[in-house]
């Protein structure tokens, strides 16, 4: 393989990796904080892919910068998240897993058949030209939609971690994913905590779809394959570790990208999501982040 074709797969494969941490971080907010499966983000993903397409395509007349759109996804994302923990997760927490489960995948399923409702079953496209028009250097071709969420992604991990270690709330949601019991004896107010967190999840799903609709076509069904690679990226990095998350969507579009030119039809990505997400589970359960940890 020629080293300029090397060099374009590593580059893609960073990208990819971008856009996929970007749709974990929610995931593995809600589950560190509330150990919970926040099986609904794949429905707030999709609602976000929607937002921004309300608020980009000429359809509605809006036609804001792509910019935009996710600085008005996030903050209404987060209240509408806040408001169905105060009002409907907040009583199955601490239940069996299974019910928050069920309740999540209803959830779920209530939000794709209200975009059924609202939007119908056409498959949307956002098609912005500047963003489709390659970056160029000599040989090199890097896709510009790509790089623009990459680079949001990228933003997004430095001001989570930001947030998580310099901020007093910050630090009580750290506290409350540790040990909750302990949190609330030192003076945290979990309840709070805990549906502020919630509410960031939620945000941050919408903000993966918001800029995941720069790149892919969506429609009400949208989301499943993301979940799945999502459960796969927070399991591979460790459960409650923003950093874990960037590692293991770095893993996954590594083993998604060079597997192409291995003769691996791109049909099959989501059966090696499985795979991967089966090894770890059996080879190492604490994922990346764990396995730092023990060696250390």
């Amino acid at each position: 393989m020629p080293p300029i074709e090397i060099l374009s797969l590593l580059i893609s494969a960073i990208l990819l990796a971008g856009l996929y941490a970007t749709m974990s971080y929610g995931l593995a907010l809600i589950y560190g904080v509330m150990k919970i499966v926040n099986l609904s983000h794949a429905g707030f993903m999709m609602l976000g892919a929607y937002a921004a397409f309300v608020l980009i395509s000429p359809v509605y007349g809006i036609q804001l910068n792509p910019f935009i759109p996710p600085l008005i996804v996030v903050p209404v994302f987060f209240l509408i998240g806040m408001g169905l923990q105060r009002f409907v997760v907040r009583r199955v927490v601490g239940q069996p897993m299974i019910t928050s489960l069920l309740l999540l995948f209803g959830l779920w399923l209530i939000i794709q058949n209200i975009a059924y409702i609202i939007f119908t079953a056409d498959t949307r496209t956002l098609t912005i030209p500047w963003l489709l028009q390659p970056i160029r250097f000599d040989e090199l071709r890097i896709s510009t939609n790509r790089t623009v969420v990459f680079t949001m992604g990228a933003i997004t991990l430095l001001l989570l971690q930001l947030f998580m270690s310099r901020t007093m709330l910050g630090k009580a949601i750290r506290a409350t994913a540790t040990d909750s019991d302990a949190a609330a004896l030192v003076g945290v107010n979990t309840a709070r905590v805990q549906m502020i967190a919630f509410g960031l999840g939620i945000a941050l799903a919408g903000l993966a779809g918001a800029l995941m609709s720069l790149v892919y076509s969506f429609d009400p069904d949208w989301g499943r394959s993301h979940l799945l690679k999502s459960f796969s990226i927070v399991v591979l990095g460790g459960l409650e570790s923003f950093i874990g998350v960037a590692l293991g969507a770095i893993v996954l579009a590594l083993v998604e990208t060079f597997s192409v030119p291995l003769g691996v039809p791109i049909a099959l990505q989501d059966l090696m999501s499985f795979a991967l997400l089966v090894i770890v589970l059996v080879v190492m359960p604490g994922g990346i982040m764990g396995l730092l940890q023990r060696r250390t």
